[in-house]
């Protein structure tokens, strides 16, 4: 139904109102023909038929004053409600759910404290591109800018870290502002759009419609690529002699994985991911050459080095990456895909920069008669290269087990198909090197802003995204620490997550870096005492399983994995044991260390 053109009336919102939000979100469009014309609603149902409009599955949040009303609505079950522990797991656990679903994340917070929680899952999401609308609570508005209880200046807060933000000033704004945030969060280049929502705008009543208005000037999303730029790229192909493909989290969110495949088969060129590009390209894949940069393979780094033609797909040139940019790719013509043109010549100077879709790119490429020059000498270059150093490890090692044969080996039980979230440190760049990926959507990691505590529930949103997928979750015993009282919601909600905690009694990453960089003075990255995970995995209700030697590894899996439901399997690893290769800050890719 379209937006009334009568004024909208309001009042106190009406205890006996009738409550319209019982039809099932499958009969939605004929519970829409069913709306009246003056038919009175509080800003709080409003908002929620708003949601049901958008096809939300869950909301992620936690109750407060603020937004009581709102709540008191939520009661009426029209919506799936997720209580998380926390303002940040709820954050993390909505980012989880859209980098699985490719649908937006809806978050509920209260206002002050609530709404300050949440932030740094909202810059986790800017960061890395992910879907998300936050509803902030607010106070009241005649309270705004009088320091009442629990205010915050929201808008102020979040305008660097979300695309776009709004605050209800008027009910009837409701519907288009839900519609338009929406819309902005899963449009373009993804990412989070707050709404502050004022204590009295869930309590007014009035009888608006709902609303597909969409009012936002100068916002043009440009997916198409531009003919005589597909042409020019046609023609970089043609001639390379050493072309490189570097995919990017552009291809992931843009779901064309599958199409990259079948072009990197048909010409033959040599592939290499970001982080967050994990999964682009199958793991098995003969000329997926693995990760690139800090952490990334030798065979990566140096063709990203020596290629004389690199096509970089929706990937923004990070400085893990691209830690020294003078010197990265210096003897190729480099062409950046990207939707968000504000990415183009910001890192890295390009010889051609195209603002599109990845998927649309790579869909004109195939409608194009694309030939590629003889490079059978590049292919096997590289080939070699993957062969001679590939990730490894010691393994002699009688005391502790190795974090990379348990990832190994449940990357070999889950056949390379689990969905696998992590928490930041060494486990995740161990988790990237490791696991045999195989699809799009299935690594769902903090890239950008590097959150510890994103681990544990942004698997509890993959889950609720995927139920009947196997989930994993690898975390440090550092992060683990900072989210954990989300481990609350597992047996809550019937998920079935296993938890792989890497325990190395340290702040891994950290003390490797003042291993390395700071002359050995470990200045508070060792944990002098930790509490027994096992019995707090036993608090929560959920089955642990204890590797503390390594005969005890493949077995304490099985069992972990053999069970129905959700388990803590805690891997006790040397302290000393060190992410290799590393490219040092502010390195070029071919200065590889610890090969």
């Amino acid at each position: 139904m379209s937006n009334q053109k009568e004024s909208p009336s309001f009042t106190t919102l009406d205890t006996d109102a009738t409550d319209t939000l019982k039809v099932a979100k499958s009969t939605e469009p004929e519970y829409l023909k069913s709306q009246t014309v003056n038919q009175m609603r509080s800003g709080s149902k409003l908002l929620v038929e708003a949601l049901q409009h958008e096809d939300v599955d869950f909301i992620f949040g936690y109750p407060g004053g603020a937004v009581l009303p709102l709540y008191d609505t939520f009661y009426d079950g029209q919506i799936k409600h997720i209580l998380a522990r926390h303002e940040q797991g709820a954050t993390h656990a909505a980012e989880g759910y859209a980098r699985v679903s490719g649908k937006t994340g809806v978050v509920v917070v209260t206002s002050g404290p609530g709404a300050t929680n949440a932030i740094t899952g909202i810059t986790d999401a800017h960061s890395d591109s992910l879907p998300l609308v936050v509803f902030t609570g607010q106070v009241a508005t005649p309270g705004i800018g009088k320091d009442a209880f629990q205010e915050a200046d929201l808008l102020s807060m979040t305008t660097p870290i979300t695309k776009q933000n709004y605050q209800v000033k008027n009910v009837e704004d409701i519907p288009r502002i839900v519609h338009e945030a929406f819309h902005v969060a899963n449009s373009g280049r993804k990412g989070p759009v707050v709404i502050d929502f004022p204590k009295d705008m869930g309590i007014l009543s009035t009888n608006v419609g709902l609303s597909n208005e969409i009012n936002l000037p100068g916002y043009d999303v440009k997916s198409e690529p531009e003919a005589e730029d597909i042409q020019t790229l046609v023609s970089y192909i043609k001639e390379a002699e050493r072309p490189v493909i570097l995919a990017g989290a552009g291809i992931n969110h843009s779901k064309s994985n599958q199409l990259l495949t079948e072009f990197v088969t048909k010409h033959q060129i040599p592939t290499v991911t970001t982080l967050l590009g994990l999964g682009a390209i199958p793991y098995e894949h003969p000329l997926f050459l693995g990760m690139g940069g800090m952490h990334g393979s030798y065979a990566s780094n140096m063709a990203l080095t020596e290629c004389d033609l690199l096509i970089n797909l929706g990937s923004r040139f990070d400085d893990r990456l691209a830690s020294k940019p003078d010197a990265f790719a210096p003897n190729a013509k480099i062409v950046h895909v990207d939707i968000d043109p504000s990415e183009i010549n910001k890192v890295i100077d390009t010889d051609l920069g195209i603002v599109a879709d990845c998927k649309r790119v790579l869909e004109a490429l195939f409608s194009e008669n694309v030939s590629t020059a003889p490079h059978e000498q590049w292919i096997q270059y590289c080939k070699a290269n993957k062969q001679k150093h590939p990730f490894k490890y010691d393994n002699d090692d009688s005391t502790f087990s190795k974090p990379q044969i348990a990832i190994e080996y449940i990357g070999k039980i889950t056949h390379g198909e689990a969905i696998v979230t992590t928490d930041v440190g060494q486990h995740q760049m161990w988790a990237a090197q490791f696991y045999p990926f195989k699809n799009h959507g299935q690594w769902v990691t903090s890239g950008g802003l590097g959150t510890m505590g994103f681990g544990i529930p942004s698997a509890i949103g993959a889950q609720l995204a995927e139920p009947d997928k196997t989930v994993v979750c690898f975390v440090g015993d550092g992060g683990f620490q900072m989210t954990n009282q989300e481990m609350a919601l597992l047996p809550e909600y019937h998920l079935n997550v296993k938890i792989v905690l890497i325990n190395n009694g340290t702040l891994g990453m950290v003390k490797q870096w003042q291993d390395k960089f700071f002359n050995q003075r470990f200045s508070h990255s060792v944990f002098n005492d930790q509490p027994d995970f096992m019995k707090m995995a036993e608090a929560y209700g959920i089955n642990g399983y204890l590797i503390d030697t390594p005969d005890k590894l493949e077995s304490q899996i099985d069992a972990a994995f053999a069970h129905e439901g959700p388990a803590l399997i805690e891997v006790r690893i040397s302290p000393v044991e060190p992410v290799t290769p590393m490219v040092p800050s502010g390195k070029a890719n071919n200065e590889m260390e610890g090969l």
